[in-house]
């Protein structure tokens, strides 16, 4: 895949002490993620310039990070008629420029609903786009967040994915059997069989003081029919830390 110019516009992470930083971090090549400039004007979505910067620049998405600060104080964001109006904007931007648009949004502190009703704001964001991924941390296991891809008007649904984000940065990690309401915390996970079988299975790899990487463990574990979020639920009752290795995690029992 050739790089592509990407627009990326923030209102809560400065940009030089913690957005740079981070994308250097992942290997980014940042002479490529371009900013609107809004030393002198906030930037909102009715801005001419945000379509002039996508054409003079060439850039194939534009992220707003979160939608809510780039609405504009005369738009209630509760009221679908209003983030409409919004939301159909950016879409004819969209088809004029061929940019991907990447709508980035908080959650709300409600519990037991639907993800689609977990957004801030009105629904109509949900109804509109054409896909919603879903990213939390993973109950009892904070250094690892999912991707949970929760709708998709254009293609099938893909499979949750996971990454490990601790003391030693980001790295991917593999599939992750989680859905959508475990990641919202709506349902426990329980110590059931599953688990015992995990906990003994984990064991008997580390028996003799092995090292294995998060990949190794999820393809043994694939081989005895026990999912990635049970081994990662054992992984944690028996101790085993992450150590990163290059790109990848290793999993160490001390």
């Amino acid at each position: 895949m050739e790089p592509i110019n990407i627009i990326y516009q923030t209102a809560e992470d400065g940009l030089a002490d913690t957005i740079k930083p981070r994308l250097e971090d992942a290997g980014a090549d940042c002479s490529r993620i371009l900013v609107i400039d809004e030393s002198e004007k906030d930037l909102t979505i009715n801005d001419s310039r945000i379509e002039a910067a996508i054409r003079q620049t060439n850039a194939k998405m534009i992220i707003f990070d979160p939608i809510q600060a780039f609405l504009g104080r005369n738009v209630d964001i509760n009221r679908a008629n209003e983030t409409r109006a919004i939301t159909k904007k950016l879409g004819a931007i969209a088809e004029r420029t061929g940019c991907a648009i990447i709508l980035v949004g908080h959650m709300n502190k409600g519990s037991g609903v639907k993800a689609a009703y977990r957004g801030l704001g009105s629904i109509d964001f949900y109804a509109v786009v054409r896909s919603v991924l879903l990213i939390g941390r993973v109950p009892n296991n904070p250094d690892i967040r999912a991707i949970a891809h929760i709708k998709g008007n254009l293609a099938p649904l893909g499979k949750t994915m996971a990454f490990q984000l601790g003391e030693s940065g980001f790295a991917w990690m593999s599939q992750y059997e989680i859905t959508a309401d475990e990641l919202l915390g709506n349902n426990d996970y329980p110590r059931d069989a599953k688990f015992q079988e995990a906990v003994k299975f984990l064991t008997s790899l580390y028996e003799k003081g092995n090292t294995y990487s998060a990949t190794e463990i999820a393809e043994l574990g694939a081989q005895e029919d026990i999912k990635m979020r049970t081994l990662s639920k054992a992984k944690k009752a028996l101790g085993i830390e992450s150590v990163r290795n290059g790109n990848n995690w290793n999993w160490m029992q001390e």
